[in-house]
């Protein structure tokens, strides 16, 4: 059976080739009867729209660009998926861009640009209040919507749907601290960035509070990196409890931590941030800090959404819950 075209239901339906596209782009310009005589024809042949014949006549692309800094990290993937499904609701095609941290930011969001999307989603826990200036300065010079993702900063003019990061870092420093752990680490990165700030502003805050003395232990993202850290670390510190910045780091300095006979959650309790397929893979399980990517992403899709096509928006700035899931790692 050949395919359906947008002719084979302008001829069915008995009606022109521009009414059977205000129908797909302006239903509400065409009268209700024959709108539904349209959209009838369309489901009866199994009309798919082009989505690109559907951009050119309203001048738009209808795909949106995602900007990822590593595709193979667990919370990306599964933003990704938040995003494409909500995406995928609204007849929009999405394309993945990967900027590193050793690009050119400025020159690679233009190259961005120039591929003509209709807006943007940011996706970067890495990055810092420098970058997202930057970064929003070339989107607005050409008049593109974007949104970031599971980004911190403190401009309030900036789109953004995240969590309250300085919160979650207190909370779970005080879970700790609840279990009458005094020498608490935070785990965190050697390279500093917004969302980590936040997370050590609230572990700092929390340990300050009961009057103990914060200590952060700066290693590397990299597992096979800092593993090597994490090996010396037992040989002269005095630690019952740690929080890794994220599930990656936190498994990676519990897997140490066994290895120098430290029992799990005996003699030191360890926790960590996102809670991913790592959380639930390590033994013991660990627990996390839940951050919903999920829904970050589609909540960061459908808000792209609206502002692409001049919607109303209640709120520019989202911060979605978040929650402990406790596991043996801390028990």
């Amino acid at each position: 059976m050949p395919q359906a075209t947008i002719y084979s239901v302008a001829i069915a339906a008995g009606v022109s080739l521009a009414t059977v596209s205000r129908v797909l782009n302006n239903p509400e310009k065409v009268k209700e009867d024959t709108r539904e005589r349209v959209l009838k024809v369309i489901k009866e042949l199994g009309y798919r729209p082009n989505v690109i014949a559907r951009g050119l006549a309203s001048r738009k692309t209808t795909t949106v660009g995602v900007v990822i800094s590593d595709i193979t990290r667990a919370s990306v993937s599964e933003m990704l998926g938040g995003i494409s499904d909500i995406a995928l609701n609204y007849q929009y095609s999405i394309k993945i861009f990967t900027i590193h941290e050793d690009m050119d930011v400025i020159d690679s969001v233009q190259k961005i640009v120039s591929e003509q999307v209709d807006g943007i989603l940011y996706l970067n826990d890495e990055l810092s209040d420098k970058r997202v200036s930057d970064v929003k300065r070339i989107l607005d010079q050409n008049n593109i919507p974007y949104v970031f993702a599971n980004v911190v900063t403190e401009d309030e003019e900036t789109p953004v749907v995240s969590i309250d990061y300085e919160k979650a870092g207190y909370e779970l420093t005080k879970e700790l601290i609840a279990d009458n752990r005094k020498n608490i680490y935070l785990l965190s990165t050697a390279r500093r960035y917004s969302v980590n700030e936040k997370k050590e502003a609230g572990y700092i805050k929390a340990m300050e509070e009961s009057s103990l003395d914060p200590k952060i232990f700066r290693t590397s993202g990299d597992t096979s990196v800092n593993r090597q850290h994490f090996s010396s670390f037992f040989a002269d510190k005095k630690v019952d409890a740690a929080i890794g910045v994220r599930d990656s780091i936190a498994v990676s300095f519990m897997n140490v931590a066994v290895q120098n006979g430290r029992e799990v959650p005996k003699d030191i309790a360890i926790a960590g941030f996102q809670n991913t397929k790592y959380a639930t893979l390590s033994r013991p399980m660990l627990t996390s800090l839940d951050i919903p990517v999920y829904d970050i992403g589609a909540v960061s899709m459908r808000l792209l959404t609206k502002l692409m096509n001049d919607q109303e928006v209640e709120n520019i700035r989202i911060s979605l819950p978040h929650f402990i899931v406790k596991r043996e790692s801390t028990k």
